[in-house]
């Protein structure tokens, strides 16, 4: 029987890799999935398509799958505490729970942190399972360094201040030698990537990690310099990770 916990339960990165997830999965989490019947997840109807292909021994139906307060949005909620209350309710009986984002960890660049606080502060066990997190793999993957990192999250979608922050991180990564890494929305990763190939310096490394644990996988790092002189690499919508360090 599963202990119970706040089971923080890693997501496959797309619906490519969810065809399978136990290519991505480590063997020891999917057993744990499959005891959980209370879910509280970033997207309902993501969370029922992931769990139909983990072989739950229960119809997804009888599962108690609820919602994250302001979903889709990353940092504190202005949920009432009884919200985060209610959604923590089945480990005051002993139950436990698992929390589910759209792909890739709970908590890290997605939400869930919240409920994760709120359970520290009532005292629950917090159990972080091991998974696919796009972040970690695209810097392990990219030669930049991992020593010091730091995500950026999206930058600023106004032009101007855009640039502004692509050259204060790029300052940032040689005064502290520093992988700096930043997403951006599928449909804007040409936009970022273009802007990246303008503000950067020419000997600047640019990784760029697309499609992560799918078949159409790309991850690669040049100099700027180097990638102004060849075409664009084919984003289409793909899930892109974005690292530099001068």
């Amino acid at each position: 029987m599963t202990q119970a916990a706040l089971h923080l339960i890693p997501v496959p990165l797309s619906e490519l890799s969810e065809a399978d997830p136990t290519r991505v999965l480590p063997a020891s989490v999917v057993p744990i999935i499959r005891d959980l019947r209370h879910f509280v997840v970033e997207n309902a109807k993501s969370a029922r398509a992931f769990l139909k292909t983990v072989g739950m021994p229960v119809p997804i139906a009888e599962l108690d799958i609820r919602e994250l307060p302001g979903r889709g949005k990353i940092g504190k909620s202005d949920a009432q505490t009884g919200d985060w209350d209610a959604l923590l309710a089945p480990l005051a009986s002993g139950t436990p729970i698992g929390l589910l984002s759209e792909a890739g960890c709970p908590a890290v660049a997605d939400p869930g942190s919240e409920l994760v606080h709120r359970a520290h502060e009532r005292a629950y066990r917090v159990v972080p399972h091991i998974g696919p997190s796009s972040i970690l793999l695209a810097l392990m993957a990219s030669g930049l360094g991992g020593q010091q990192f730091a995500f950026q999250g999206y930058l600023p979608q106004d032009e101007n201040e855009r640039k502004q922050a692509i050259i204060r991180l790029e300052n940032a990564s040689k005064s502290s030698d520093q992988t700096q890494i930043v997403i951006e929305t599928p449909y804007r990763n040409l936009v970022l990537f273009e802007t990246l190939l303008k503000q950067l310096r020419p000997d600047t490394r640019l990784c760029i990690a697309m499609a992560l644990t799918t078949p159409e996988e790309l991850i690669c790092t040049r100099p700027v310099s180097a990638w102004q002189k060849i075409p664009a690499p084919a984003f289409e919508k793909r899930p892109t990770v974005f690292l530099f360090k001068l």
